[in-house]
């Protein structure tokens, strides 16, 4: 079959002139051009539809990448991740009103501060691709042909060019690159170091506001106090000096507004890695550092929480804990039980938002309310036995009980946004107050149990309709006939991950609970699934879907409101 051409796209175009909208549809499939392909993957069926879906391919002689931004898989990511931003930045300049609803729009998966994979934009062998969306022109409600032979025949060309070597700033492209890969190195020393997190010296850690991930100008610097400064080597910096936190408990101490909850949010960012001038670069977390808080409200499946909350009035049993409506102690205790099942190996808390009844019981109040009539086993008690029996580290914001002094490791005191190691002195203190408080330990800590999921729990039907799924946000899916809130899930940072997460949720249903896996074993069988065929495995041509961690699905799932699930 001959390929048609751009010449057969303008003339295809001015036949349809006049007809109603739904007639683009005879502009489906491949267009070639003498510098790419052009794939009209879908086509709206009304102006203001949701915009139809193109794609270019662009072959590797005319794309012209430099050969050193492509050698490794982090540094293909971020090369990804730099042509999609530059082509966000040609998408919105040649976006004009070309007539009614998106006439006239192009949009792209745009990135935020995050260098994540994406569908947006793949790279295979130096041929680049790129999926992105267009609103196809309407007068009225018919083909607007001239408007729309301009936007195929010279906008889409012009985009084409932006992400060419030709057009692209290199220097600044080989220093994405470079950025990522020191993240990805810098990460990968922790664990040998016995670290868990890690932040540079010359870190600007504020960011402008609580909707605005950018950096606070005139922030202050970080610089890491001599007793925990350290140095990790990096490709391309070199040796980067900066604070190390040690494996165990940590404690970030100090007044209000000095910096403390800046830190912990700076240190759940590390997962990921930043564009070059985020302030973030260098700091960088362990992989499996997941966030918990107290959630009062969420629904709970099946969760096995018995070491942080014993035996409830009226015969509650907690070793297979549900509820439609979690407190705040036990919305905790299950984020941490949950959090263990999905492989997360330092857990990252602020007092904020944590529900004060499950963190501590002080002197006091244990001799008000005997230990028989109090469920709950505190953090304070379980904290240092996570890390000694099971290797799970934990760092915390803590400002209002000084119990915490007696299971620290480490003491870091944020003064003016700057930290000081205050350990030594930390301990002094505990050893000269005491608190008179008893340790409430019922029975040694034992790993959750796993948990089995009933595969026809996570139902996305609704209506007619047998799989009706949609996310509206970062942190809401639409999941059947439920919403699913995702707004405590701190390290869900783009919108693109919670439609990945959508479509994952699915393909375990079908792949993994419908044959009787674990929780756990469904992550990793999604996890070595997507290794081998990346996220095209969940969403094929799809180009609005991220990378996300296995912490943040497992999440949401324990999240459905219709999950039913047992321990085994």
């Amino acid at each position: 079959m001959t390929a048609r051409t751009f010449d057969d796209l303008r003339g295809t175009l001015e036949r349809l002139d006049g007809c109603g909208y739904k007639a683009y549809r005879r502009l489906r499939g491949p267009w070639h051009h003498p510098d790419f392909e052009l794939y009209v993957d879908r086509v709206q069926g009304d102006p203001f539809a949701p915009p139809s879906a193109l794609r270019v391919r662009i072959p590797a002689a005319v794309a012209r990448l430099p050969e050193q931004c492509l050698g490794s898989a982090a540094r293909r990511i971020a090369a990804c991740d730099f042509l999609v931003r530059r082509f966000a930045e040609s998408a919105r300049a040649e976006s004009t009103a070309r007539g009614l609803g998106n006439s006239g729009r192009f949009t792209v998966d745009e990135p935020g501060q995050q260098v994540l994979e994406r569908t947006a934009c793949t790279v295979e062998r130096g041929d680049v691709s790129v999926r992105f969306t267009a609103g196809l022109p309407a007068r009225g409600r018919r083909v607007a042909a001239a408007a729309a032979a301009e936007m195929f025949c010279a906008a889409v060309p012009r985009l084409v060019a932006s992400v060419c070597a030709t057009a692209l700033d290199l220097a600044a492209l080989e220093r994405h690159c470079d950025t990522v890969e020191d993240a990805r190195a810098l990460r990968e020393a922790l664990r040998p170091a016995g670290l868990v997190a890690f932040v540079a010296d010359g870190a600007r850690l504020p960011r402008r506001s609580g909707i605005d991930d950018r950096p606070l100008a005139g922030a202050v610097s970080f610089r890491a106090p001599a007793s925990l400064a350290c140095e990790l080597c990096a490709p391309h910096a070199g040796a980067v000096r900066g604070m190390g936190i040690p494996q165990g408990v940590t404690l970030i101490v100090g007044g209000g507004y000095h910096g403390k909850s800046t830190l912990l949010r700076a240190l759940a960012a590390g997962v990921y890695d930043h564009v070059p001038g985020d302030g973030r670069e260098r700091v960088v977390a362990d992989p499996d550092a997941v966030t918990v808080r107290a959630e009062d409200g969420r629904s709970i499946a099946g969760a096995d929480i018995s070491a942080f909350i014993g035996p409830l009035p009226g015969d509650g049993d907690t070793r297979c804990f549900s509820t439609a409506n979690a407190s705040g102690s036990t919305s905790q205790a299950a984020a941490i039980v949950e959090a263990i099942e999905s492989g997360a190996r330092v857990l990252l808390v602020d007092e904020d938002t944590s529900a004060s009844n499950f963190m501590v019981r002080d002197r006091r109040m244990q001799a008000l309310v005997p230990r028989r009539d109090e469920p709950i086993t505190p953090f304070v008690d379980r904290v240092r036995e996570l890390h000694e029996r099971h290797a799970l580290s934990t760092v915390l914001v803590m400002g209002g009980s000084g119990d915490y002094l007696d299971v620290a490791d480490t003491v870091i005191a944020m003064r003016g946004f700057q930290p000081e190691d205050v350990t030594l002195r930390a301990r002094q203190i505990a050893a000269r107050i005491a608190t008179g408080r008893v340790a409430e330990i019922p029975a040694p800590l034992a790993p959750p149990r796993p948990r089995r999921v009933l595969a026809a729990s996570i139902d996305p039907r609704r209506g007619r309709r047998a799989v009706a799924v949609s996310v509206t946000d970062r942190a809401r899916i639409r999941f059947g006939s439920s919403d699913l809130d995702l707004r405590a899930l701190q390290q869900l940072v783009h919108p693109s991950q919670t439609r990945a997460i959508a479509a994952a949720l699915l393909w375990c249903r079908d792949n993994a609970f419908a044959r009787g896996l674990t929780v756990t074993e469904a992550l990793d069988l999604l996890a070595g699934q997507l290794a081998r065929a990346g996220l095209a495995l969940l969403g094929g041509e799809r180009g609005d879907l991220a990378a996300f961690r296995r912490h943040e699905l497992a999440a949401a799932l324990s999240r459905l409101r219709t999950l039913r699930a047992t321990p085994m």
